[in-house]
């Protein structure tokens, strides 16, 4: 199928800057990895003739090096380190395992000794808290009625509970995945909405876990290890301007997403703007476009702005550049947030982690009634289409859209969840198996037709940002 993005780009060329993303590996906040990435998109815009403006910020950055786990001898597999936990030195801490439960209580009876906690999927937390649906194509898509797997799951079990080990006295914390599969549970970049927690924390698969568990009902003792650096650094965000043909009008459309990731879909939204970019360069809108490229959703207790968990790293861009949006020099009329492109959904079957279906469920949260007909306008060419627009919900929504609502700006953002989201892929692929060119190339045609027919909208017709939701929202 041909679009009108194939003017000036192609799905060689989207798949060429794909693989040009994942050679930089590792890409969490400041690290190396993603200090290369932020450089290589300024110098893709650049080539393009645009004007690229951009802000350092310091920060101390956790990263991890080894984790390890022993039990009187026996090496126990560790699925991934629990980011900005604590740290220990290369002869870990050892201790006596304590099966505990997961609160504040628990975890002071355990101290001096290594907490065993278990974390098992969400099942009994009602999505209505959370999410609250407009609308669907198909209409039959539905959110679960309890969101699960680990980004949701480890959201909620330790947001509350795990601040409170910094006081509790454990030398560690083994935290045991239960009711997802192995596989699903391997590599997982979790927390990144906690401050550092100063007590080192592993995760642990079911698998290994029953091991754990066993060996902590027994009162054995276990030898945790995690070693790494907790260092200033420093990492940046960015922009470029696309003036408006109407240079008699100050308003634009803010187009964004987050630089920081560790897959090929999370973040490969800078590589989808890219191409937007290079469009809107050949064919101005009337409106001006902002291309906001941000740092800092891997450290959001840093980079937030305001205390909500749910409040996202452009926030920070936003209170930086206040005159790009709020009048003074441009006044935002609308916004478009681009994350997690071209996902295939993968989910448990009878235990077993694999495909199943073509294309994950795009979650799009839309500002308001006008901007919902709106989006589903743009994607009514796809051939790859399941999508759920959401409107924000009980302060809950997920995104880097939700600073642009939060200030009054009504936004279309793309936020898909796939179970393998913040998971490092083991076999350092990035989890390419799981990409598919078509489906993001076709999304970044419905983006790009968002853009286009909001620049053909009077603000009044595009309409104010609504306010969350409240209650049980809308799962169907």
């Amino acid at each position: 199928m041909e679009y009108f993005l194939d003017e000036v780009t192609s799905r060689e060329r989207v798949l060429e800057n794909m693989d040009a993303m994942n050679a930089f590996g590792n890409r969490l906040t400041g690290t190396k990895g993603h200090n290369a990435f932020c450089l290589w998109l300024q110098e893709q815009l650049r080539a393009m003739g645009l004007e690229v403006k951009s802000k350092t910020y310091d920060f101390e950055k956790w990263e991890a090096k080894r984790c390890a786990l022993d039990i009187e001898g026996e090496s126990i597999p560790v699925s991934s380190p629990f980011h900005y936990s604590g740290l220990t030195g290369e002869e870990g801490v050892t201790a006596q395992l304590r099966l505990t439960g997961n609160s504040p209580l628990s975890f002071a009876a355990a101290r001096g000794k290594i907490a065993v906690v278990r974390i098992k999927n969400l099942e009994h937390i009602s999505s209505r808290i959370a999410f609250n649906k407009r609308a669907s194509l198909p209409q039959g898509l539905e959110v679960e009625k309890s969101y699960r797997g680990p980004v949701s799951t480890a959201f909620v079990k330790t947001l509350l509970t795990f601040p409170s080990l910094k006081t509790s006295g454990v030398k560690g914390v083994i935290c045991v995945w239960e009711g997802m599969s192995d596989k699903m549970a391997e590599g997982q970049c979790l927390n990144f909405i906690l401050d550092y927690l100063g007590v080192p924390v592993l995760w642990v698969n079911e698998t290994q876990g029953k091991k754990v568990i066993a060996a902590a009902k027994a009162k054995k003792r276990a030898t945790l290890t995690l070693t790494g650096s907790l260092e200033p650094a420093q990492t940046c965000s960015f922009y470029a301007v696309i003036e408006g043909t109407d240079k008699s009008g100050k308003e634009a459309v803010i187009v964004n997403t987050h630089t920081d990731g560790c897959n090929f879909c999370e973040e490969n939204g800078g590589v989808g703007m890219l191409e937007l970019a290079r469009y809107f360069k050949a064919h101005p809108c009337r409106r001006t476009l902002i291309f906001t490229f941000v740092t800092g959703h891997f450290r959001l207790p840093v980079f937030r702005v305001g205390l909500l968990p749910s409040n996202q790293a452009t926030g920070r861009w936003l209170k930086d550049n206040k005159a790009l949006w709020n009048g003074e020099k441009y006044k935002a009329v609308a916004g478009c947030a681009v994350e997690h492109l071209g996902c295939t959904e993968w989910k448990d079957k009878n235990g077993v982690y694999m495909q199943t279906n073509a294309v994950d469920t795009e979650l799009v949260y839309t500002g308001n009634k006008n901007l919902d007909k709106l989006y589903y306008e743009a994607a009514a060419e796809r051939t790859l289409l399941r999508t759920m627009t959401l409107r924000g919900h009980n302060t809950m929504h997920f995104g880097e859209g939700q600073p642009l609502s939060k200030k009054g700006i009504p936004e279309i953002a793309l936020v898909t969840a796939p179970d393998y989201l913040c998971s490092v892929d083991p076999t350092g692929n990035a989890h390419m198996d799981k990409f598919d060119l078509e489906l993001m190339y076709q999304q970044l045609h419905t983006f790009a037709r968002c853009i286009m027919l909001l620049d053909a909208k009077s603000k009044k017709q595009i309409g104010k940002s609504q306010p969350y939701s409240l209650g049980l929202g809308k799962l169907k």
